[in-house]
């Protein structure tokens, strides 16, 4: 409160503020004055005014100050502004009140005179407020208009605005009010019949969506802004076909999440991107029961450089970590999120690990140096078809080094251990998921630790490395063909923010031994982002670039799920959260020990890797993982 203060002592304009609003105070006085007693103020009342004037301009002003009516600029006046101003003109009325009846008992004052000279107050203080905003708009704009006259800058695209909601009222004030915004509204479209004809800022709300394409050719728009906070992805692929059809390009303002990590503002416009048309809605986070877990905590993230590690790393800046522990076996990779926190970010409590989570004797020196309290595993192998061909990697990567990593974190009595799992876990087809599902059973091996292990099982993640969508725009930007493996193959999709949001928020629930899943929505057939992408390019699917099914994968199925044999989804706090319940360990318990027999499958698929014997190992696999259904497939040696 005191820097603040100080702050506002030194500024030029606090002192012009103070002697306009004091001047205006008294002004105010006179005129209730003047107004109570009909234009003519008797001689009687002159010593009653003379013996406020000492009064008013300290009392009010304190007021004023107390109200943080100084802190804001002028130019940029709005209701929250107005609202200081009201608490502190009501305040100092009152406080002007009590002190004169105390002082003197109001004797011989006109009750009415307060009131008055309050409300003429207000008005003053509004007025001026907004005269100067309204000048600064109008200073911009005729700047603008000279900039244009003397060719400095190119003229006003027209633009229309899909959303007539809160987030299109401030994109439209923005493009007012900001002189570098080459834009002229000439209308919104809204799909709320109860908006048509009304008008924001001068600007009328023309129709919905449907009629999109005739509005753009009637108000000859030149660029159409998608300003929509959270939208249905059929709704931005209408726009998108619409404004294709019409031959206008189309932009959107960045998500919600993009928003709040303040990697761009509001006045950052980018082209749509598939992420859009999925229309996944804003994570709401429970702040607080993260915050509980993660600040002034050590976290250690496995795989910190990889597409999901490195998300995390951003998302866990926000609550405050007393230091993060970045391992990943990629030196470019963790060079790379290492220089995002040091520069861009400016986070530099950090340590950066260059190594295998395989490696026990760096884990357990890394674990005993930093006594991590939380650790986020997301360190693995996903690509299918290559681990198909590297079974053994598959093993010593995803299971052996899970493994050793949770062992480590039991030996250095980590707090809460959460492990990144997939859906490609549910009825494995492939050596990628049964690698995962094997992981997920050693949750259940550690349970009875002071560690509590919990894993985050989600399908696909558009961006992450291994992801359909990055592969698409690069065969797109070569001119075709785009290669879908099937027609009717589906996955579920989910945005990487979304995603690693949620994970965070599943640590917090997380008691021990929970596999959770994410609400990933409908699936979507890959055939349809395929077509999406190639229409958001400004191409046609299939006239100006072909589709060719080249057949699936080896271990690819053509629909994947979410849950598998004895399990059941329970609910939980979050709405896009559920936690499985399983019977595996029971079943097993009934005819044997679970642990031993979890232990003596894995060190017999360690020996296997080891021997490079990809027969051997899906062989394990179909006995370890009874739902694991796959033929011997075809090794790289």
């Amino acid at each position: 409160m005191e820097m603040r203060m100080l702050n506002l002592l030194k500024r030029r304009n606090f002192y012009i503020m103070l002697a306009i609003d004091s001047l205006l105070v008294l002004a105010a006085l006179f005129l209730a004055f003047y107004f109570r007693f009909e234009f003519t103020i008797p001689k009687r009342q002159w010593p009653l005014l003379s013996q406020l004037l000492p009064l008013v301009i300290p009392i009010k002003i304190s007021c004023f100050l107390f109200c943080g009516m100084y802190r804001g600029m002028w130019r940029y006046t709005s209701l929250r502004d107005l609202y200081r101003l009201l608490y502190g003109v009501a305040l100092s009325s009152l406080l002007l009140t009590a002190v004169v009846g105390l002082s003197y008992r109001l004797e011989g004052y006109p009750r009415s005179v307060f009131i008055i000279d309050g409300l003429l107050t207000l008005v003053f203080l509004v007025g001026i407020r907004v005269l100067v905003r309204i000048y600064f708009v109008k200073k911009a704009v005729h700047s603008n208009f000279f900039q244009h006259a003397q060719g400095e800058t190119p003229l006003k695209k027209r633009l229309m605005i899909a959303g007539a909601g809160n987030f299109g009222e401030k994109v439209l004030r923005e493009i007012k009010e900001n002189p570098r915004m080459f834009y002229q509204a000439v209308g919104f479209v809204d799909d709320d019949p109860y908006k048509k004809g009304l008008t924001i800022h001068g600007v009328p709300v023309l129709g919905p969506v449907s009629d999109l394409k005739r509005l753009l050719g009637e108000t000859r728009a030149e660029e159409l802004l998608i300003a929509m906070s959270s939208v249905k992805g059929e709704v931005i692929r209408r726009i998108v076909e619409s404004c294709k059809e019409a031959g206008v390009p189309s932009k959107t303002l960045p998500g919600i999440g993009e928003l709040i990590d303040g990697s761009v503002s509001i006045k950052t416009l980018r082209d749509v991107r598939y992420e859009d048309l999925l229309g996944r809605e804003p994570v709401e986070l429970d702040v607080t029961a993260i915050q509980n877990y993660l600040k002034n905590r050590t976290i250690l993230i496995s795989g910190a450089g990889g597409s999901i590690g490195s998300e995390i790393c951003r998302q866990l800046i926000r609550f405050h970590p007393e230091r993060l522990v970045l391992v990943d076996a990629a030196e470019s990779n963790l060079y790379s999120i290492q220089m995002e926190l040091k520069h861009k970010v400016g986070y530099l409590d950090y340590a950066t690990v260059l190594g295998r989570v395989q490696d026990r004797t760096l884990m357990e020196k890394i674990f005993g140096k930093y006594r991590p309290d939380v650790v986020i595993h997301a360190a693995a192998y996903k690509h299918v078809p290559m681990l198909e061909r590297n079974p053994w990697e598959a093993v010593n990567n995803n299971i052996v080094g899970s493994k050793i990593l949770m062992e480590t974190a039991v030996a250095a009595q980590v707090k809460k251990f959460v492990m990144i799992s997939t859906d490609k876990a549910v009825r494995p087809t492939n050596v990628m998921g049964a690698s995962k599902r094997v992981c997920e059973m050693l949750l259940h091996l550690y349970r009875e630790s002071g560690t509590r292990f919990m894993a985050v099982r989600f399908g696909n993640v558009v961006g992450s490395s291994g992801s359909v969508v990055p592969l698409f725009r690069e065969q797109i930007a070569r001119g075709g063909p785009v290669t879908v493996t099937h027609p009717e193959v589906t996955r579920f999709f989910m945005t990487i923010p979304e995603a690693c949001q949620l994970v965070l928020q599943a640590g917090a629930l997380g008691r021990g031994g929970e596999i959770f899943i994410l609400d990933m929505g409908v699936p979507v057939r890959i055939l349809d982002i395929a077509r999406d992408l190639i229409r958001l390019s400004g191409k046609e699917p299939e006239r100006d670039i072909p589709i060719s099914f080249i057949g699936l994968r080896q271990g690819e199925k053509l629909y994947e799920e979410l849950i598998t044999q004895g399990e059941g989804i329970v609910k939980t706090t979050h709405d896009k959260i559920m936690v499985l319940y399983s019977d595996y360990r029971a079943r097993f318990e009934e005819t044997f020990n679970f642990g031993n027999y979890i232990a003596r499958q894995i060190d017999e698929m360690a020996r296997l890797a080891e021997a490079k014997d990809g027969r051997g190992i899906r062989l394990q696999f179909k006995e370890c993982v009874p739902e694991y259904a796959a033929d011997d497939g075809e090794c790289i040696i």
